[in-house]
């Protein structure tokens, strides 16, 4: 059949508040203009991002059931290493609640002053821990993973030619090698297993470990199977195993490809990495076999880590975010293509033109989104990424804003009345005025920075 439907049914409903524009124009002035300030049953879709939003399935609440809570030796423990292993063959298996913990364990051990790491593209927890060790977080995409007009299979993937020279010149502060998949900080774009390999083998070639930012391991996968000369025909759990046995180590969130609420861990080849990264866990997360989860947390990552790598899953969720930005790009609002995973990413600097970097056209763009129409999203760009260690500001590579969709939450009506929105949005954007930021954190502003409007052009 020509429709994908949703291959679940729902068994529970949440219902959602439907506020009107006046009083969304109350709620974000009072949250200082920063939609993570904003309550969420005063949003109508929560598009903020798809981390530990999604709906677990009756056999993931099955599974809960079975959580073991003791603090060492829990059978939890063993059916989530068990799961994990099945599809990312490595030796250590440390679980930590999220996968910003495993990041700062991770680079509390490997990162430092002088110290340099290269990635396809770093997202903000990753480069924060990097830059919070006195490393350097340092991007080498594609450049067609910097332009979003730009039409290409595998824009997530890392330049091989920039980072042979980058290992070349900087070999000696290099402690490991990074690439995302998929790439969230460029657009949600897939990396290809050829560029995984490659990458490894010059990781090698200069002693550095290899390590996977591994969020959307299945949704990375599916591009692989469907975009990727010779992979059509192997299944996704065969390309996850292949991806994987690329590398030396990983890090994940088990909020996003894991099904789960809450979770995530370190995994490593290395013995004595691995044993300086247990010791690091005990002193901030807890006992190596739960690593600051509890167990019921445990068993719902085992049992998503069997659900995400179906494929009818995995179509019925690409498709959604191909369908609405498909619709978007009809109307003549620019949009990443090819279409992302996770999310849909709307070029925010293109359709506000009037609105210069510096007065941050994605956080303008992100707001209008929720006064018209309930819509939280994100803004992945200058606000996110234009603000140096060293204090300065400088516009980032893309202006985005991010509609981040939760796993198996929203339905066909939600996708269209999102595009409705931007309908709407159409005859006023020319109207919408830049920001200004009024008051900010040293690092990781966006979260909680103020904004106040300027005035409109």
């Amino acid at each position: 059949m020509k429709t994908i439907i949703e291959p679940f049914r729902i068994k529970t409903i949440e219902p959602i508040r439907i506020t009107s524009a006046e009083e969304r124009k109350a709620y974000i002035k009072t949250a200082n203009y920063n939609l993570f300030a904003l309550h969420s049953e005063d949003v109508i879709i929560d598009l903020l991002t798809d981390s530990g939003t999604s709906a677990m399935s009756a056999a993931q609440w099955s599974a809960l059931m079975q959580g073991d809570e003791s603090y060492a030796g829990s059978p939890s423990f063993t059916r989530f290493e068990k799961a994990v292993k099945n599809l990312m063959p490595f030796k250590h298996i440390i679980p930590t609640h999220q996968g910003r913990a495993a990041e700062a364990i991770l680079f509390s051990i490997l990162g430092g002053p002088n110290k340099r790491i290269p990635s396809n593209n770093h997202f903000d927890t990753t480069r924060c821990n990097i830059e919070a060790s006195g490393a350097t977080a340092d991007d080498l995409v594609i450049d067609a993973g910097k332009d979003p007009a730009a039409e290409h299979p595998f824009k997530g993937n890392i330049d091989l030619d920039k980072l042979s020279a980058y290992l070349s010149e900087f070999h000696e502060s290099v402690p490991c090698v990074m690439t995302t998949i998929t790439n969230n900080a460029g657009g949600g774009q897939p990396v290809s297993l050829e560029n995984i390999h490659a990458t490894s083998v010059l990781a090698r070639q200069y002693g550095k470990p290899f390590i996977i930012d591994g969020c959307r391991f299945a949704e990375n996968a599916y591009f692989i199977q469907q975009r990727e000369t010779g992979q059509q025909g192997r299944s996704i759990s065969d390309i996850v195993r292949a991806s994987f046995a690329c590398a030396d180590g990983m890090t994940m969130s088990a909020k996003k490809d894991g099904f789960a609420n809450i979770g995530g861990w370190l995994a490593l080849n290395d013995d004595a990495l691995a044993q300086a990264a247990r010791n690091r866990l005990i002193q901030t997360e807890g006992f190596p076999s739960y690593g600051g989860l509890a167990g019921r947390d445990l068993e719902a990552i085992a049992q998503g880590l069997s659900e995400i790598i179906d494929e009818d899953y995995l179509r019925y969720r690409i498709r959604t975010t191909e369908y609405i930005s498909e619709r978007l790009d009809s109307m003549g609002v620019p949009v990443m293509k090819p279409a992302g995973g996770h999310a849909v990413f709307v070029d925010a600097r293109q359709w506000l033109g009037h609105i210069p970097p510096l007065q941050y056209p994605g956080q303008a763009l992100a707001i209008a989104l929720y006064e018209v129409g309930g819509i939280r999203g994100c803004e992945i760009g200058t606000v996110m990424f234009g603000k140096a260690s060293d204090g300065s500001e400088t516009p980032a590579d893309m202006d985005l804003v991010r509609l981040a969709m939760p796993r198996r939450v929203y339905t066909q009506s939600h996708a269209d009345y999102i595009v409705e929105v931007f309908e709407e949005l159409r005859s006023i954007k020319d109207q919408l005025p830049g920001y200004a930021i009024t008051d900010e954190p040293a690092a990781m502003r966006h979260f909680t920075a103020k904004f106040a409007p300027l005035a409109k052009p």
